[in-house]
């Protein structure tokens, strides 16, 4: 079938800069066997720590200012002169693999472009199959038709499936306690993909290749929720705070609620969006109340003052407790990161007492005596294992079964192991993928 191709694109008109606008400030930076005997502690190599994902983004502004000045309070840019300080993540040349290997299905992707509506009928096709057909398939002429005039590629949802992203996205959940998530936007030049809009959860743009002029506006809805997506009725745009065109190697982070637009010049830009599911205090009151619900006062009908009730919630507020239920959430809701994880179970018959383990950088967890909890399980364990298994989660290098403190025996050792490595906690260091394992640097 012939593609449809929408009449050619017209150079775009940013808006006139109306006063004198705030520059950001310009970085750049340069590129023995173990027996019955009770087993002691004992000091083992350790592997190169995984390169902080929140350093990749704002570095060479250190952490502790970014999170002090700017984070959820206003936009940072970051020009370096750094071209492929992304292209790891993902590559021009990956975007056209995962568009033309013709697997590509929504909503894995979409087709965005400023001031027109594209239905998605029009790009992708149902493939007929039993027992269900492929449907949501991109067809890769009528994408192609469209991106030539002038549409924006929009990958939704990289940190599910393109392995580099999921782990980019995990590092920053560890580090910042938040939820995140990935998108990319691959627009042709002279064009534009999105009007003037906000976003609901904070963002770092990380611009792979090409260059984007970005507008950024104050907010019209400060700090929205989730539902609050940006409609005209809250208020257009004020006087434009940060006027600046991102390169290859920069990065832009903003904040939810402050409005933005971002467009091509001459060349086609690639770059990926990382956003930040802020656990808020409206999160907090809510899982503290639902934590109420054992209480029998809260389960009355609501007649008279409330003041003692109040007192109660109150101290279910305190910091440890929001944190706890913060942090059980983040762990108890991350998907599984599983590289490799067919290569390691092929393994598991050879494993011995000097075989090298590590524990899977990607697994966020938390250990509460003998229950370990990650990546929507818990596991638990009889105590005679407590130490060994404090041991695991805590080593952050290769260490072997036979270096297992406690009095389990031999093969005690290896049954506990094999099953940490079957539940993705743990992996077997020779059998681990030898290239971009970790995504690091």
């Amino acid at each position: 079938m012939t593609p449809q191709v929408r009449a050619p694109r017209k150079r775009l008109l940013m808006p006139t800069i109306r006063t004198t606008r705030t520059r950001p400030t310009i970085r750049v930076t340069t590129p023995t066997r173990a027996t019955r005997t009770r087993t002691r502690l004992t000091q083992t190599r350790t592997r190169p720590t995984r390169v902080s994902s929140l350093v990749r983004a704002v570095d060479p502004v250190s952490t502790e200012e970014f999170l002090a000045e700017h984070w959820e309070q206003r936009p940072l840019v970051v020009a370096r002169d750094e071209e492929e300080r992304f292209h790891d993540l993902l590559s021009v040349a990956d975007v056209e693999r995962l568009l033309c290997s013709g697997g590509l299905r929504q909503p894995a992707f979409r087709l965005v472009k400023a001031g027109e509506k594209i239905d998605a009928a029009s790009y992708t096709t149902s493939i007929p199959w039993r027992p269900a057909p492929f449907s949501g398939t991109a067809e890769i002429g009528r994408v192609l038709g469209e991106f030539d005039a002038g549409a924006t590629l929009v990958l939704q949802g990289l940190h599910l499936y393109w392995p580099p992203l999921a782990e980019f996205c995990r590092t920053l959940e560890g580090e910042l306690g938040h939820s995140a998530q990935a998108n990319a936007y691959f627009t042709p030049r002279d064009a534009q993909g999105l009007p003037v809009h906000h976003d609901t959860h904070d963002v770092f743009s990380l611009q792979v290749s090409g260059e984007k002029r970005w507008l950024v506006y104050e907010p019209a809805l400060e700090l929205p929720l989730k539902d609050q997506r940006y409609k005209p009725e809250h208020g257009g745009p004020g006087e434009t705070v940060h006027d600046v065109t991102l390169k290859s190697g920069d990065a832009l982070y903003l904040p939810r609620g402050w409005l933005h637009e971002a467009a091509t010049s001459s060349t086609d830009s690639l770059h990926i969006t990382v956003g930040v599911n802020v656990y808020t205090w409206l999160d907090a009151f809510k899982a503290a109340l639902d934590d109420c619900a054992d209480d029998l006062e809260f389960r009355h009908l609501p007649a008279g003052e409330p003041d003692e009730l109040v007192e109660r919630l109150r101290a279910r507020l305190e910091p440890e407790q929001v944190a706890r239920r913060q942090r059980r959430r983040l762990v108890r809701t991350r998907r599984p990161i599983l590289d490799g994880q067919l290569g390691q179970l092929r393994t598991l018959d050879a494993l011995t007492l000097d075989t090298l383990l590590e524990r899977r950088q990607t697994v966020l967890f938390d250990l509460d005596g003998l229950t370990l909890a990650f990546e929507g399980k818990e596991l638990s364990f009889p105590g005679s294992v407590e130490e060994s298994i404090a041991f695991a989660a805590a080593t952050v290098g290769p260490f072997t079964p036979a270096q297992l403190p406690g009095d389990l025996d031999d093969e005690s050792r290896l049954v506990l192991v094999r099953r940490l490595v079957r539940e993705g906690f743990l992996r077997i260091s020779e059998a681990a993928p030898r290239s971009g394992e970790d995504a690091e640097g």
